[in-house]
């Protein structure tokens, strides 16, 4: 009887999804997929904060307190959001994070980042930090109560914050929100 060839381990470098290992919102180990995603070389990576992959300083606070309050408990999360390439062009990014540790969410976690057909430019960039938060999570499907909770808001506020958006982009309901975050700069609802 011939033995059965065990199965070869993989790697990160042998998968074709772009994940990231870090260790504190320090970039510890990328894969190939990973860094053509951003532009870099893998090398580039390692050892750097996640923040030069952001637009600017205040979308990693933002992002690193929202994952806080998400993240513990061994739990994953996902979130969508606006990352930053090399070249510094913007793009929409789905990110999910999975953390190693229940205690400390980020000492040790493994991300996968997916790219979206999503257009940033013209009213997408209008939108503050807080306002693309917001309209993130109305498109996740989550309830007034439930972004509230999520933020550290009141339901109301939430609420507000919806209607406010709303607004400010011309349209009518949740509905045609949830549209043009999914097609924003592309095409008006």
């Amino acid at each position: 009887m011939t033995p059965t060839p065990q199965p070869r381990a993989f790697t990160l470098q042998d998968l074709p999804v772009p994940l990231v290992y870090a260790t504190h919102r320090i970039i510890r180990e990328v894969n190939a997929a990973f860094a053509d995603l951003f532009g870099y070389a893998v090398t580039d990576l390692r050892n750097q904060s996640f923040n030069i992959l952001y637009p600017d300083l205040a979308d990693f606070v933002m992002v690193g307190e929202l994952w806080r309050s998400n993240f513990s408990g061994g739990r994953s999360y996902t979130d969508e959001r606006i990352m930053r390439r090399r070249d510094g062009t913007r793009f929409w990014c789905r990110v999910r994070g999975q953390s190693m540790e229940e205690d400390d969410p980020f000492s040790r976690a493994v991300y996968c980042f997916d790219a979206l057909p999503r257009a940033v430019g013209g009213q997408p960039a209008e939108l503050t930090p807080r306002q693309r938060q917001i309209v993130t999570l109305i498109a996740q499907g989550k309830t007034n109560a439930e972004i509230g909770a999520e933020l550290g808001l009141s339901p109301r506020s939430a609420e507000t914050h919806r209607y406010r958006l709303i607004r400010k982009l011309g349209l009518r309901n949740t509905a045609e929100l949830v549209t043009w975050f999914a097609f924003a700069g592309r095409t008006a609802p």
